[in-house]
């Protein structure tokens, strides 16, 4: 793996490009441990919880790294309990954002509720790291579509590094199987993208994952990976 990415601190997008077209045909462990080695404590893990699968990759090679939860204060209750056993199971180093006052003005479903509730949060938790690990998948849906494994992430201002953007759903039940994972409690009751309670659905035989996010709506981004 040696040949696939260097040492230094990479510099630019164009360094991020070259690197991440060397991970294509790496496994993810192989991006983390970059990550981890080139920007040590200065890397965060943000996770869903529905993300179990990077939660168990990261934490085997750096079981302290901070692991960021977003409480936009309107997820299913099942989405908070989740939190709490994954949190035991693994001892996570584990901070959890709040909505700052401002998103009184914005509930859950409104115009802006993202920006408020997720977008800012992360960005206040992100404050002087340098890079941000996320499972983003490509196989998530056509927006993500072209996600690279790093990248220089200009919203936020620092490096982003999908190691999982190559995964597919078929990959990431072999990986919770063969390592005995827990599943959200409620994926087996059809919700296979999970969001705020009140914006998520169950999903249809034949739809898209990420069909039930923001059903009837006219959003499919939450506003942290775009």
């Amino acid at each position: 793996m040696a040949e696939t990415y260097v040492s230094r601190e990479p510099t630019s997008a164009e360094d991020l490009a070259v690197l991440s077209e060397g991970f294509e045909s790496a496994p993810a462990s192989a991006a983390i441990r970059w990550a981890l080695d080139t920007f040590g404590e200065s890397v965060v893990l943000a996770a869903s919880f529905e993300d179990i699968v990077l939660i168990d990759l990261v934490t085997k090679v750096a079981p302290f790294i901070e692991v960021v939860f977003l409480d936009t204060e309107a997820h299913f209750p099942e989405t908070l309990e989740f939190v709490e056993e994954v949190r035991a199971r693994y001892g996570l180093n584990l901070t959890v954002t709040k909505p700052g006052p401002e998103a009184a003005a914005h509930p859950c479903g409104s115009a802006q509720c993202c920006q408020f509730r997720k977008v800012e949060p992360l960005r206040r938790a992100l404050a002087g790291k340098r890079a941000w690990l996320t499972s983003l998948k490509r196989s998530d849906g056509p927006t993500r579509a072209d996600a690279p494994i790093v990248s220089l992430d200009a919203s936020f201002g620092l490096v982003k590094v999908n190691p999982l953007a190559t995964w597919t759903d078929r990959d990431v039940a072999s990986y919770l199987a063969d390592n005995d994972l827990p599943v959200h409690p409620l994926v087996p009751r059809g919700y296979l993208s999970i969001g705020c309670a009140p914006t998520t659905r169950p999903v249809a035989e034949g739809e898209d994952a990420r069909a039930g996010r923001w059903s009837g709506l006219d959003k499919s981004e939450c506003g942290l990976h775009v």
